[in-house]
């Protein structure tokens, strides 16, 4: 099957919050309870750097997108990776693909700083981070709670070679 990247719209936001979910009942993606109202999630993610995944047929499988990590102004070029594939897609490299995209674009929209909390458990994607140039900087220790847990996450940051030298 092929796949193809394209830029998020608007009119993509309902699928793109339903990935989420199922992100959310997979237990290893966030720690986040619910997710957003469409105006929540547009309120939440960069609008420059959004790309959304598609197969052969044109439905959506996956998404990526940058959230930012701070409003003050000194970290205006730092962000945190969100990527999202559908259960049935993952294991086939498309994410290590919206993970190529989003740096790309991220770059050309000068951020410095890419950030990623990772459960530990989700070792695919860990090792999809590290293999496009994030280094572990630490694990975050019973950072938050999860359905009554301590959960711990893996931090990862990948610098621009090209932004802000």
């Amino acid at each position: 099957m092929n796949y193809e990247i394209r830029p998020m719209l608007s009119s993509d936001i309902k699928r793109v919050i339903e990935i989420f979910e199922e992100g959310i009942a997979g237990g290893n993606a966030t720690f986040d309870p619910r997710a957003p109202s469409a105006d929540e999630w547009e309120q939440k993610y960069v609008k420059s750097c959004r790309w959304v995944l598609e197969d052969e047929t044109d439905e959506i499988v996956g998404w990526a997108a940058l959230q930012p990590v701070s409003n003050r102004e000194c970290f205006r070029g730092v962000a945190e990776v969100s990527i999202y594939l559908t259960a049935d897609v993952q294991g086939k490299g498309l994410g290590a693909m919206l993970l190529k995209k989003l740096i790309t674009d991220s770059e050309e929209q000068n951020f410095w700083t890419l950030q990623a909390g990772i459960f530990p458990e989700n070792q695919a994607s860990i090792s999809v981070h590290k293999k496009l140039g994030f280094r572990l900087v630490g694990n975050r220790e019973k950072i938050g709670q999860m359905n009554g847990r301590w959960r711990d996450i893996a931090f990862l940051e990948r610098r621009s070679k090209t932004v802000g030298l």
